[in-house]
C-alpha cells in the first residue's frame, strides 16, 4: 500500500506538473489558432454591440459559437462600453484578442492587443434622422405591399433558416420585405463578401474622377518584380496570379489577415505570384483589401480617405446607415466589413440595375456597373469583372458543377454573396432585386435561388 501511495503521489505530481505547464504554455505562447478564434470573438461581438446595439452575450451564444468552430464554445468575452473595446479569451484566460470601436469606422481588431498599433482615425457618421417621402428617396414604404411576394417570403424553405431579414425591390420600390425575430428595418447587418461589389463601386468613383483606370499597373511600391504587370482590372476581376488561401477553416491566409495582421493590405501585398498575371482565377478576399488600399492611397492623406465611402457613395445613395469597417493600419476592409441595414443594402443593389446615376450625379462612369456584370476572362463565366458573381450560392453544390442547376432564373442575373447566406440578386432586365441577409452556414445547403426563381416569376 505504501508503494501504491507513492506511486500515485508521484502521478499527482505529474499531472499537477502537466497542467500548470499546459496552462503556462496557452499564457505566454498561444497556438495561433486560439488566436484567431478570440480574435474573431471579439471582432463580431465588438461590431454588433457598438454598431447595431446587441446583447454582447446573445452576440456570442448565437452568432459565434452555435455556427462556428467547437473552440469558440470556450471562448468569454468582456465588453467595455466607456473605452468601446471587446476582449474575447480562451476560458477567461488564453489568447486575448482585442477589437475597439472607432467613430464613424465601427471596430477593427487589433491583433496581441496592441492599442499603438489602432490608427487614430474617424470619418463621419450617417445622419439618424429619418427622411420623408418613399424608399429609395425616403424612409416610407408604400403599402399595401405585393400580396403574392410577401407570401413567397412566408414560405420558410424557400427564406431559409437564420433568416434576418428580406427586401424585394421592383422597378424602384420596396414591393415587400420581412425580417426575422430580433432584426428589423433598423438592424445594421454583416454583408460579409458582398462587401466586395460596394468595394468595386468605390474603385469606380475614382474612375470616374479621373484618378484610377482599369489598365494601370505598377499598383504598390513593392512590386518591382513580375507583380508590376498586374493591373487594376485584374484586381478587380480576382485573377491577379497573387497567391492566397481562402480557406476558412484553420489558420490560413485569410484567417491570419483577418485576425493576427493589423496591416492586412501589407500582408496581402506581400504574397507572391502563384501563376502570371491576368491568367488565373482566384477568389481571394486578399485581393480586395488591396482594391481598398489601392483607392485610399490614390485619395492621399490616410485621414482623407476616411469619409471618401459616405460622400462618393453612400451620401448619393442614400446608405445613411452603411458604416465600412477598416483594419488596425486604417485599410478598409473592402473584403468584408460592411454594415447597413436591409433596406440600405437594397438601396445599393437598386443602384447596381442603373447607368451608375444617383442623387444628379454620375457616381461611376457610365458604363461601369455593366462592366462589373461581364465575366472576368479567366473566371470560367462564374465571376464577373467588378467583384461579384455570376451565380447563386454554392450551398453544398460540389466544386465543377453549376450551383444554379435546376432552377429557372433570368439570364442576367448578377450576385453579391456573403459568409453564412448572405445574398443579393441584382437583375436588371426585370428592375429586380431580391436581397436574402441572415445566419445560415453553408453546411446547411440551403440555396437563395429558389427564393430569386420564385419571386422572378412572380413579377413577369
Amino acid at each position: 500500500m505504501r508503494i501504491l501511495g507513492t506511486i500515485l503521489k508521484w502521478l499527482l505530481i505529474a499531472v499537477v506538473v502537466a497542467v500548470v505547464g499546459l496552462a503556462g504554455w496557452l499564457f505566454l505562447a498561444p497556438p495561433e489558432l486560439i488566436r484567431v478564434a478570440s480574435g474573431y470573438t471579439a471582432k463580431i461581438v465588438c461590431s454588433n454591440v457598438f454598431l447595431a446595439g446587441r446583447d454582447a452575450q446573445d452576440v456570442l451564444t448565437v452568432d459565434v459559437q452555435a455556427p462556428g468552430h467547437p473552440i469558440l464554445g470556450y471562448l468569454t468575452v468582456d465588453v467595455d462600453p466607456s473605452a468601446g473595446t471587446a476582449k474575447a479569451a480562451l476560458l477567461g484566460l488564453f489568447g486575448p484578442g482585442l477589437a475597439a470601436h472607432r467613430q464613424g469606422l465601427g471596430c477593427a481588431s487589433v491583433p496581441a492587443g496592441d492599442r499603438s498599433t489602432l490608427a487614430d482615425l474617424t470619418a463621419t457618421p450617417g445622419s439618424e434622422a429619418g427622411r420623408p417621402g418613399f424608399w429609395p428617396e425616403g424612409d416610407m414604404v408604400e403599402q399595401p405591399q405585393s400580396a403574392e411576394i410577401a407570401a413567397i417570403l412566408q414560405d420558410e424553405a424557400l427564406v431559409g433558416p437564420g433568416l434576418r431579414a428580406v427586401v424585394v425591390v421592383r422597378d424602384g420600390r420596396i414591393v415587400a420585405e420581412r425580417y426575422g425575430e430580433g432584426f428589423d428595418a433598423t438592424s445594421p447587418l454583416l454583408g460579409w463578401s458582398m462587401t466586395k461589389t460596394v468595394n468595386a463601386v468605390l474603385v469606380g468613383t475614382l474612375v470616374q474622377e479621373g484618378q484610377l483606370s482599369l489598365d494601370q499597373a505598377g499598383l504598390f511600391p513593392g512590386w518591382t518584380d513580375e507583380r508590376a504587370r498586374i493591373t487594376l482590372s485584374d484586381l478587380m476581376g480576382m485573377q491577379s496570379g497573387l497567391s492566397f488561401n481562402e480557406d476558412y477553416g484553420d489558420v490560413t491566409d485569410v484567417t491570419r489577415m483577418f485576425y493576427l495582421e493589423p496591416d492586412m493590405a501589407g500582408f496581402a501585398a506581400a504574397k507572391p505570384l502563384a501563376g502570371p498575371p491576368g491568367t488565373i482565377f482566384s477568389y481571394s478576399s486578399g485581393t480586395a483589401v488591396l482594391l481598398s488600399r489601392l483607392w485610399q492611397d490614390t485619395l492621399g492623406e490616410p485621414q482623407a480617405a476616411m469619409d471618401w465611402p459616405r460622400e462618393a457613395l453612400f451620401d448619393p445613395l442614400g446608405m445613411e446607415s452603411a458604416v465600412l469597417e477598416t483594419d488596425a493600419a486604417g485599410t478598409f476592409v473592402g473584403s468584408s466589413y460592411l454594415y447597413a441595414t436591409a433596406r440600405d443594402w437594397a438601396r445599393f443593389g437598386q443602384f447596381m440595375l442603373g447607368d451608375g446615376t444617383a442623387d444628379g450625379r454620375q457616381v461611376v462612369p457610365a458604363g461601369f456597373l455593366a462592366w462589373m456584370r461581364q465575366p472576368a476572362p479567366e473566371s470560367k463565366n462564374e465571376y464577373g469583372n467588378g467583384q461579384l458573381w455570376l451565380h447563386g450560392p454554392q450551398g453544398g453544390t460540389p466544386d465543377g458543377e453549376d450551383p444554379d442547376a435546376g432552377f429557372d432564373l433570368p439570364a442576367d442575373a448578377a450576385w453579391a454573396l456573403g459568409h453564412d447566406g448572405q445574398s443579393m440578386a441584382m437583375i436588371p432586365s426585370k428592375g429586380l432585386v431580391v436581397l436574402r441577409m441572415g445566419l445560415t452556414p453553408s453546411k446547411l445547403g440551403w440555396k437563395s435561388q429558389g427564393l430569386v426563381e420564385a419571386v422572378a416569376k412572380a413579377v413577369e
